[in-house]
C-alpha cells in the first residue's frame, strides 16, 4: 500500500498567483499615486487658504494694503510645515484679493484665489 501524501502546489498553480498578484499590484499603484497627489495638493490649499485669511486679517487689524508671510507667521498661524517640500515665505496678500501660489520641488504648483 502506497502511504506518499500528495499534498501540495505545483510550479505552474505557484507562477500562476505570482502573475495574479503582480497585475493586481501593477493596477493598485498608479491609483494610489493619483490619491497621494491629490491628497497633497488639497494639502497645499488648505495652507494657501489659512495664510490668504490670516493675510486678509492682518490687513484690516493693521490698516495696510499687503501682508507677507514673514509678518503673518507667529502672531496669525504657526509655522506652516511642508507637504512636498513647497516653499510659502515668498507669499504677499493683498487687500483686494488676488491669488497666491506655493510650487513644489517635484513641479506641481498649487494656485489659491482669494
Amino acid at each position: 500500500m502506497n502511504t506518499k501524501s500528495k499534498k501540495g502546489f505545483t510550479l505552474v498553480e505557484i507562477m500562476i498567483v505570482v502573475v495574479i498578484i503582480g497585475l493586481l499590484a501593477a493596477m493598485a499603484i498608479p491609483a494610489f499615486q493619483k490619491v497621494r497627489e491629490q491628497s497633497r495638493e488639497k494639502a497645499i490649499t488648505n495652507n494657501l487658504r489659512q495664510i490668504a485669511s490670516a493675510g486678509q486679517q492682518y490687513i484690516l487689524e493693521e490698516g495696510v494694503t499687503q501682508a507677507t508671510y514673514a509678518q503673518l507667521e507667529g502672531d496669525y498661524f504657526n509655522e506652516i510645515s511642508a507637504v512636498a517640500d513647497e516653499t510659502y515665505t515668498a507669499i504677499t496678500v493683498l487687500e483686494n484679493g488676488g491669488t497666491i501660489s506655493a510650487g513644489t520641488t517635484g513641479g506641481m504648483t498649487v494656485v489659491f484665489t482669494y
